[in-house]
């Protein structure tokens, strides 16, 4: 496997078929390893601007803190001139998941010993309920 330097270098060479944005995208899991790179998502390149999506305001804050570290691996991965000048971190949406479903109880599968929510004491309904049914 080649590492990721070797590859932007390529990049750069075929540079008239890679557009800036793809440059800089391929260069954000370089410049700030592979962790940050897991937690974050580039979402574009607007001007000199790398806009970067977080999962939250922490992540935010400690991120922008580190900014000028960041701009300086990116600089020393794509060479000069700098392609990112600046960074913006935004907060990533919500992430959204599939809903599940529930499977409806019919009034004949319906148990009542289901709403009692301590499991011992349901367990002895449920079997004061049989001796009794017995």
């Amino acid at each position: 496997m080649e590492r990721a330097s070797l590859v932007l270098a390529k990049l750069k060479s075929n540079s008239q078929n890679v557009s800036t944005e793809q440059l800089a995208t391929a260069a954000w899991p370089v410049a700030v390893g592979r962790n940050i790179a897991n937690r974050t998502t580039v979402t574009g390149l607007i001007g000199h601007r790398l806009v970067i999506e977080v999962e939250d305001y922490i992540w935010q804050r400690q991120l922008w803190a580190l900014r000028s570290q960041i701009l300086g691996s990116l600089e020393k991965t794509l060479g000069k001139p700098p392609v990112v000048t600046e960074l913006e971190f935004r907060i990533a949406g919500p992430s959204r998941r599939p809903v599940q479903t529930s499977v409806q109880r019919t009034a004949s599968d319906a148990d009542e010993a289901d709403a009692i929510r301590d499991p011992v004491m349901r367990s002895i309904y449920r079997a004061a309920r049989k001796k009794a049914t017995a």
